[in-house]
């Protein structure tokens, strides 16, 4: 049974409590500090004492992971072009945990600052990619008839707005001309905008994506859009009946042996902010992350997700999503995109779900890698640079691991 938290005098107090989260002027994130070089680690690991949550229990049968023997990461590895420590880099991104599995085996596990094996701590984007499996599920079960039809068909938009008449996949692939700014540096960019419908104003999370301007043609342009995962949120919720909570807790939670209690974070009508606030422990991003490794088998051996899903996942079909192509913010990534997942350039057959401040699912298939990378990385934000934000280095420090094993 999902517990959500309630808001009665509460009311007011809520509201209050996610302004100060997440607002500091008009639109803008919050006294916390988000993208203000301020320490984050103390916030993202108890989310559910600063907003509404979405509460979703530990699986009935937990699949606890193996331990086997210890192995040593790499003390250094290369990033552009010189040799870097990696004790100075879990330092330097404030990270709060590092796991590695190999052939589904815990081998590494470290946690610093606040993290540790039972905090929940804040996905970030790797939501993203959890909402993707969940729409996989949903076509596999046929809620979603295919991909190719409207997300308008199922999700109630205004006429003439971002998502109305655009196909399901477009959405997936971050792809729909919806117009759209990821910056997180700028106040008055739509990320910050659509954490202010968090109060509920305009119709909550799911008013502020039914009203959304369209930009160019749907699959010209491959530009990163947190509303394009929030819709898919809708879309799941509209096609199962049932809340994104729900339906994880059953599909992904019970069938994975999820051992910790989890949560999403929620606007105050109770919609999960599906882009960015599921909250799980460590070990339980990685059981995510081995779903893929494994091809959608779960640990039991029965099937969870199709391998035709996992595979257009986790590949490229177009130029617009190579490598360089997708637009994040105001630059070119040197990443490319799936059904939210992100793809390393080299043809290594790896893929990443990725977060802000430096939230990563990394799977390697070919070394039977899965390592999960959580942090708190203060200066994320604070320019719209590699030299304070980190990603491509997060995700070539995480391919080191991988080859070292």
């Amino acid at each position: 049974m999902i517990q959500r938290r309630k808001t009665t005098v509460g009311s007011f107090m809520a509201r209050y409590i996610i302004r100060k989260i997440f607002m500091r002027k008009p639109a803008s994130f919050a006294d916390i500090g988000l993208f203000t070089g301020a320490q984050q680690h103390g916030h993202l690991m108890r989310l559910d004492e600063l907003a509404p949550v979405s509460r979703m229990p530990a699986s009935k049968i937990p699949h606890p992971l193996h331990v086997g023997p210890g192995i040593d990461i790499p003390r250094s590895y290369s990033f552009a072009g010189s040799v870097r420590s990696t004790e100075d880099f879990l330092v330097d991104t404030d990270t709060s945990a590092l796991l590695v599995l190999v052939d589904g085996v815990v081998r590494y596990e470290r946690y610093l600052l606040t993290g540790g094996p039972r905090v929940n701590w804040l996905s970030m984007s790797v939501a993203k990619s959890v909402v993707s499996a969940l729409v996989g599920i949903a076509v596999d079960e046929g809620h979603i008839r295919s991909i190719d039809e409207p997300i308008s068909d199922y999700v109630p938009v205004d006429p003439g707005s971002a998502y109305d008449g655009v196909s399901i996949q477009n959405v997936l692939h971050m792809s729909s001309g919806a117009r759209w700014n990821e910056d997180y540096n700028d106040p008055k960019s739509d990320i910050h905008q659509v954490t202010a419908a968090m109060l509920g104003s305009r119709g909550g999370l799911n008013g502020f994506v039914a009203r959304m301007v369209k930009e160019s043609h749907p699959d010209t342009i491959c530009r990163y859009n947190s509303g394009d995962t929030q819709v898919l949120g809708a879309l799941i919720a509209r096609a199962t009946g049932r809340t994104v909570s729900d339906y994880m807790t059953e599909k992904l939670i019970e069938p994975l042996g999820f051992e910790s209690p989890s949560y999403w974070v929620t606007d105050m009508r109770g919609t999960e902010m599906v882009y960015a606030g599921l909250n799980l422990i460590a070990r339980d991003y990685a059981k995510f992350g081995e779903l893929y490794r494994n091809n959608g088998i779960g640990p039991d051996g029965r099937r969870i997700l199709s391998t035709k899903w996992i595979e257009a996942s986790t590949s490229i079909n177009s130029p617009v999503r190579t490598p360089g192509r997708p637009i994040v913010g105001d630059h070119e990534f040197e990443l490319g995109y799936g059904y939210q997942w992100w793809i390393p350039a080299g043809g290594q057959g790896d893929y990443c779900a990725i977060g802000v401040l430096n939230q990563l699912i990394y799977v390697n298939p070919s070394k039977a890698v899965t390592i999960v990378k959580l942090s708190a990385n203060r200066q994320y934000g604070t320019s719209t640079g590699e030299s304070t934000n980190r990603d491509l280095e997060n995700v070539e420090f995480l391919r080191a691991i991988a080859a070292s094993v």
